[in-house]
């Protein structure tokens, strides 16, 4: 998670170094930024856009008035956190559940022996938060509208019934019943299912590509696309690009990746070859790169799981999609504000 830091006084700035440091030894990267007249807006400008998570050290009113003109959605604004300069308080302002600053600023008040302020109706109710479950389990939300109408049921104490296609593991949180084809919540890569109900894409998918030297953005966009439709999986749950270390260096699909934000990793032959499995071979691949499939073996290795879309070839590119092995975890006090 990557946090800035703005304070406006020489008590708030030093509340930010300390709290900088204690950030940065709990693995989290935080910049601090003492402000001066007229920059605030320039820095929120830049922050909301780069940043996960705001913490300001001052007024609430400063705060609000400052990330107003940014506001999206609450599916991709940052968490934003207000402290008072005294340490006293430490308020979750905005993106408390999809952006994690209720999770954010219980952390917070924990370092600093704070009081963690979260007004969420779920919090304050101790009610399983659906969205905050998914933000602490690295899952996407499709339809965040529909957020609200499962929140709204499981705190009027009606029965929210989940869909699954993993398997999952622990007793399911208070309000919550697995199976029932008329699912409230359904979780899963694929597309399809009801209109209606809230969609969770756990980010499993892995795309294994081979191409030809020079190979153009928008080639590697066609065939990604045609990948999903084949698989009819969401884009949503693609979480890196795989290929051999020949193609390391290939522009196309390095531009491609950085402007979806996908890690694109790349393996030996040595490493493909070794991977277990029933690929289609293919001699002049074997040629060129000193193994029989390149897409194929990379899915298979970078997601560490089985194929769903073995090789398909077209304009020059040659992709596959893999699954990782995913359970579904419903652990005691996930999507609920600890006790205490």
């Amino acid at each position: 998670m990557k946090i800035g830091l703005i304070a406006f006084t020489a008590a708030g700035d030093g509340l930010a170094e300390k709290l900088q440091a204690r950030l940065g030894a709990a693995g989290l990267k935080a910049s601090r930024y003492r402000c001066r007249a007229g920059l605030l807006h320039d820095w929120t400008r830049r922050h909301f856009a780069s940043d996960d998570a705001l913490v300001f050290i001052g007024a609430t009113g400063i705060a609000v008035r400052a990330v107003a003109p940014y506001l999206k959605s609450k599916s991709s604004d940052p968490a934003v956190v207000v402290i008072d300069e005294q340490g006293s308080f430490v308020i979750a302002l905005l993106a408390g559940h999809l952006g994690g600053a209720n999770r954010l600023a219980e952390q917070i008040a924990a370092m600093l022996g704070a009081v963690p302020v979260i007004t969420t109706a779920t919090e304050c109710n101790r009610v399983f938060a659906i969205d905050r479950w998914a933000g602490e389990n690295n899952i996407r939300i499709l339809n965040p509208e529909r957020i609200k109408s499962v929140s709204t049921r499981l705190l009027a104490g009606e029965k929210i019934y989940l869909q699954s296609m993993f398997p999952i593991e622990g007793a399911l949180p208070n309000g919550l019943i697995a199976g029932s084809n008329q699912y409230d919540v359904l979780i899963t890569v694929k597309r399809g299912g009801r209109e209606e109900a809230l969609r969770l894409i756990p980010p499993l998918l892995t795309v294994g590509v081979g191409c030809r030297k020079g190979v153009s953005k928008e080639a590697i966009q066609r065939a990604f696309e045609n990948l999903l439709e084949k698989g009819d999986c969401h884009r949503e749950a693609v979480c890196r690009f795989c290929s051999i270390d020949l193609k390391a260096q290939e522009a196309g699909l390095i531009a491609f990746c950085e402007e979806r934000g996908l890690p694109f990793q790349t393996f030996s032959a040595e490493q493909l070859g070794a991977v277990s499995g029933r690929f289609t071979s293919s001699a002049f691949v074997r040629e060129i790169t000193g193994v029989d499939n390149v897409c194929e073996r990379s899915a298979a290795l970078g997601s560490g799981g089985e194929l769903l879309v073995k090789r398909i070839i077209g304009d020059g590119v040659a992709m596959a999609l893999a699954i990782a092995p995913y359970t579904l975890h419903f652990r005691e006090g996930q999507g609920m504000i600890p006790d205490g």
